[in-house]
């Protein structure tokens, strides 16, 4: 997935402006040049403020939202892998349990069987008496 990422130029894109916008500097940046358009730029700098404001903002949330998808889409991807991996493991653990179980199954009837045999030479065998 990170490979994927790597290679789309548009998302390497949106990650640098996704990171940067997330960042103090992006904070620092606005509020010098924001108090630079209100004081030098313009008499009345609220309404052209104001609209580069909310194109700013509408262009910001797109960002949030393809970062939102795409770590939507890795969490998807790696649950089903964990998943996966779980059922894989389970499986294993199963036929594990089985195998020794039959093994252990195996060892008691064999033991038994041959505790069975031992008491019935000793039956067989004569005793000597005093």
């Amino acid at each position: 997935m990170q490979k994927e990422r790597a290679e789309d130029v548009q998302l390497r894109i949106a990650d640098w402006i996704t990171r940067f916008a997330g960042s103090m500097w992006f904070v620092y940046i606005h509020v010098l040049l924001f108090a630079a358009w209100m004081v030098w730029m313009e008499d009345s700098p609220w309404q052209t403020l104001t609209l580069i404001v909310s194109l700013e903002a509408i262009f910001l949330s797109a960002f949030v939202m393809i970062g939102q998808n795409r770590q939507a889409e890795f969490t998807r991807k790696k649950a089903d892998h964990d998943y996966l991996s779980q059922e894989l493991e389970l499986r294993h653990n199963t036929e594990l349990i089985h195998t020794l179980t039959v093994e252990i199954h195996k060892a008691v009837n064999a033991a038994a069987a041959g505790e069975a045999d031992a008491g019935e030479h000793a039956e067989q065998v004569p005793t000597a008496t005093a």
